[in-house]
């Protein structure tokens, strides 16, 4: 992604900019979004709901555990009809865990989505005002080193410090 840009702004910029001063910044994404008081907050938050559904998945496990010992224990002795519908209760019991377990997977992600989405706006905001007010051409996010193969440091701003501080953090 990032060599894209390279290519495409050397290919479309005029040479008269290409002449001036090209400001390129780079900073840390995920060192500064987990030194923010919001991602502390969200992850107390995570963490607190993640702890309830652990807690009522073992209940349910433990509910199933117990189930199936009653079950084994008395199966042979067990008219038909009383081994078959404790076998169906065993397996509806199953059924329940197994949609519980995905249910509970599925808004432990969407939770985690809501809490995180303010926060990923406002560091975007917080970039883009940075990039704006120091006049960089670019800035780019060395936590994200999908297709950043070489970058030098001597000729690029870390603009990390500036943006901690937009945001209030030391």
């Amino acid at each position: 992604m990032i060599k894209k840009i390279f290519v495409l702004l050397a290919c479309v910029l005029p040479l008269t900019v290409l002449a001036q001063e090209i400001k390129v910044g780079y900073y840390n994404r995920v060192a500064i979004i987990q030194s923010m008081p919001e991602y502390a907050a969200a992850t107390k938050k995570m963490d607190a709901l993640s702890k309830e559904y652990e807690k009522e998945i073992a209940s349910m496990q433990e509910e199933y555990q117990k189930k199936g010992s009653e079950y084994i224990a008395g199966r042979d002795t067990m008219p038909e009809a009383i081994r078959l519908r404790r076998e169906a209760e065993i397996q509806d019991l199953q059924q329940r865990m197994d949609a519980f377990v995905t249910d509970s997977r599925t808004n432990v992600q969407k939770q985690q989505q809501d809490l995180l989405q303010p926060i990923t706006k406002k560091m975007d905001t917080t970039v883009q005002t940075v990039g704006k007010e120091n006049n960089f051409l670019l800035i780019f996010d060395i936590s994200a080193k999908d297709d950043l193969s070489y970058w030098s440091v001597d000729k690029c701003v870390d603009v990390t410090n500036m943006i901690r501080s937009k945001l209030g953090l030391k």
